[in-house]
């Protein structure tokens, strides 16, 4: 049995938080270079060296990389021989959201209710995912999600003999209804099976997955591909002005589902992709 202080997750968390708004994760850095290396259309490539040369400015004078700094969405994988003392968990985690927005200098985008919507000015909460793993580490893992693109997302619940084809048609017409709406070239997130919410939770966790990094299952690795490829013929290019690089990546997650059901969930980024993973 391990001992954890909270104080560490708190301080983990900050620091994420700040490091993730201001500086593009490695993939993504590698992902955005080879976009410009094969983008065609003279318009797009200057898009996406605008968009490189933003990145460098902001890492050069610890600036936002996109002024949304989104809404902490925070993965914990937590070992079950964790104890942790010191206080309650999920407050510590808002605690380190706070201090990373306040001392980031980050804009603030949550209300405290959907509907009379007041700003709670220090972007909390943070909307928390957590998962009981084998052993005595925590995973924690933050995506900043900007609303530009989230508000692109969809679910749809197809019948099982809508089968392969079905999913294909749902992930391409939420890609073409979003356009230059999702800050494009986007990261695209795919949830398969389970349930209305386990798809749309799946989708969220593909964003994070590296965007170099193809799926171990065949015929899903295979989706991959053959979707990308299809939405980069699609047009839509850098900032949706035309192109044949609309997105970097398509990062599918499947789980098992009901017989009489074939959930689907999009959930897209913009060129971002804010994500970053710490382990204690």
């Amino acid at each position: 049995m391990r001992t954890l202080d909270v104080s560490e997750i708190t301080h983990a968390v900050r620091e994420m938080c700040i490091e993730a708004n201001h500086f593009l994760s490695e993939d993504m850095k590698c992902a955005m270079q080879r976009a410009t290396e094969c983008e065609k259309s003279p318009l797009g490539r200057q898009i996406l060296e605008q968009l490189q040369e933003n990145l460098k400015i902001a890492g050069e004078d610890m600036i936002p990389i996109c002024q949304d700094t989104g809404m902490a969405v925070i993965f914990l994988d937590v070992g079950q021989d964790v104890h942790f003392q010191g206080g309650v968990l999920e407050t510590a985690v808002n605690e380190g959201v706070r201090q990373g927005y306040r001392d980031g200098f980050l804009r603030k985008s949550v209300v405290r209710d959907p509907i009379f919507r007041e700003n709670t000015n220090d972007n909390t909460p943070a909307v928390i995912h957590y998962t009981i793993v084998p052993g005595e580490q925590v995973k924690i893992t933050i995506a900043p999600k900007g609303f530009g693109s989230e508000n692109m997302s969809r679910v749809f619940m197809l019948k099982p003999a809508d089968g392969i084809e079905g999913v294909k048609t749902a992930v391409l017409t939420a890609v073409n209804d979003a356009g230059p709406n999702a800050c494009p070239p986007m990261v695209v997130g795919v949830g398969i099976g389970g349930t209305f919410e386990k798809c749309a939770l799946m989708a969220k966790e593909a964003l994070v997955r590296p965007v170099d990094k193809r799926s171990d299952i065949l015929y899903v690795r295979e989706l991959e591909e053959e979707l990308l490829s299809k939405i980069n013929d699609s047009g839509i290019g850098p900032g949706g002005l035309g192109g044949n690089v609309t997105a970097l990546a398509v990062n599918i997650n499947t789980y098992p589902t009901h017989i009489a059901g074939l959930p689907v969930a999009v959930n897209i980024c913009c060129h971002v992709n804010r994500h970053i993973v710490k382990i204690l």
